[in-house]
């Protein structure tokens, strides 16, 4: 008797741990959507709308400067609609409003309402990605064995609708050319393209919304993990300070590892906006984009777990110092040398840093205040990192225009980003002496 119900339990564990899984990997289309489609597939589309339209650099960087605006508004109204409607159905609606303006991206010309869809696709994407990691959060909390493995699914559809978008839009570009020589601005069929997917995402988060809908969350899970990114959970444990003594918590205490930070906010966005361009201007041929691109997003999926022990090793600022360098190493390869090969390598160590980056500032917050103070911590570093990527896409632009070309812009960010890992490494460890 014990015997079987040893058997049943553990096949009833295994059963929950399944549909865990795949709960986590539909809670990942949201994830792909909200940052993977809607906010990193410009990229690919700044190139053939820049040689169309005329743009300079630097309204070209605008365009994800507006967008960095809208992601900032839609992190800061998220708490009000989570109360009102809950995160599941700000997921499911913020995926039928990417749908939306994707779709109507492609209708424009214009740059004063491209440049309102990028905010407001901005404002989407934070209320999405937000709505999604609480969710997956939650999921994570009903299986506290493998939260990480969880978490890691969820934050990896960023790097899936990368992928997907670098596999999309050189593909409808080419039919276009072969099928279709003469048409104008064929770079909308591409946003329409985009819309498509958004659409199909959507709708398979619809078809799991009684799943998605049961993820009720807590009021505590709400307020650790509501700007939280990347799999940060997985590495860092139940902080020992609970128990201390009160202290005064003042967000100055995070003085450097917040400018490293911003810091990081401006080097990353720089590279995420400019580089198929950049490669464009090299010379690149489209399946060499395409394969770049797409290793990109594969080393962003498979990152999740890659710095979990590194973040849960150092108490200060000691992995946001190192996560900068190495992914100023990564920028910087493609500002001096056009051989693919290292084009290749700058691609991967970036995807494979750039979000651990994000959880390695919650972190710090976790290692060093208790949860009650989560939300303010990780909310300063939000708006810190905020700061940096509204100024990082502008001032990269204008660079271009004006000095030299997008290797210095690049070589601006990366050296950006060293400026921020030497900050980032005077950041002590706040209660760990």
């Amino acid at each position: 008797m014990h015997t079987d119900d040893h058997h049943h339990n553990a096949a009833h564990a295994q059963q929950s741990l399944r549909h865990s899984i795949q709960l986590a990997l539909v809670l990942a289309l949201g994830a792909a959507v909200s940052l993977g489609v809607t906010r990193f597939s410009y990229a690919l589309l700044l190139p053939p709308m820049r040689a169309d339209l005329a743009w300079s650099y630097t309204l070209a960087g605008g365009m994800n400067t507006s967008n960095a605006v809208g992601y900032l508004l839609g992190a800061m109204t998220f708490p009000p609609l989570f109360k009102r409607y809950g995160a599941a159905r700000v997921l499911l609606v913020g995926a039928v409003w990417a749908f939306a303006l994707m779709l109507a991206t492609g209708f424009f010309t214009s740059s004063a309402p491209l440049l309102l869809q990028r905010l407001l696709a901005g404002v989407v994407s934070a209320w999405m990605f937000v709505a999604g990691g609480l969710l997956a959060a939650q999921l994570g909390a009903r299986q506290p064995t493998h939260s990480g493995m969880l978490l890691g699914i969820y934050y990896g559809g960023v790097g899936l609708g990368i992928a997907l978008s670098s596999l999309l839009v050189p593909a409808v570009a080419h039919g276009l050319a072969a099928y279709f020589p003469k048409q104008t601005h064929a770079w909308a069929w591409a946003w329409w393209a985009l819309a498509v997917l958004c659409a199909v995402a959507a709708w398979l988060m619809y078809l799991r919304r009684v799943d998605i809908a049961a993820l009720v969350l807590s009021t505590s899970t709400t307020a650790a993990t509501a700007t939280t990114n990347t799999a940060s959970s997985n590495a860092v444990r139940t902080s020992p300070i609970e128990a201390q003594s009160p202290i005064a918590y003042r967000r100055r205490d995070f003085s450097f590892a917040l400018l490293g930070y911003a810091c990081f906010g401006a080097g990353y966005i720089g590279y995420m906006t400019f580089i198929i361009a950049l490669l464009r201007e090299q010379a690149a041929s489209t399946s060499m984009v395409t394969v770049f691109y797409t290793l990109l997003g594969v080393a962003v999926m498979a990152s999740s777990r890659l710095w979990a022990k590194l973040l849960d090793r150092y108490k200060g600022g000691q992995a946001l110092a190192l996560l900068d360098f190495l992914l100023g190493c990564a920028i910087i390869i493609p500002a001096i040398t056009p051989w693919q090969p290292a084009l290749i390598v700058s691609g991967v160590l970036f995807g494979a840093v750039f979000l651990s980056i994000v959880a390695s500032t919650t972190a710090l917050v976790r290692h060093n205040w208790p949860a009650s103070h989560w939300p303010i911590g990780i909310s300063a570093f939000t708006i810190a990192f905020a700061i940096g990527q509204i100024v990082g896409p502008t001032l990269v632009g204008y660079i271009a225009d004006s000095a030299g070309g997008l290797t210095q812009g690049l070589l601006l960010s990366a050296i950006t980003l060293w400026v921020g890992a030497l900050l980032a490494w005077q950041q002590k460890a706040l209660l760990y002496k």
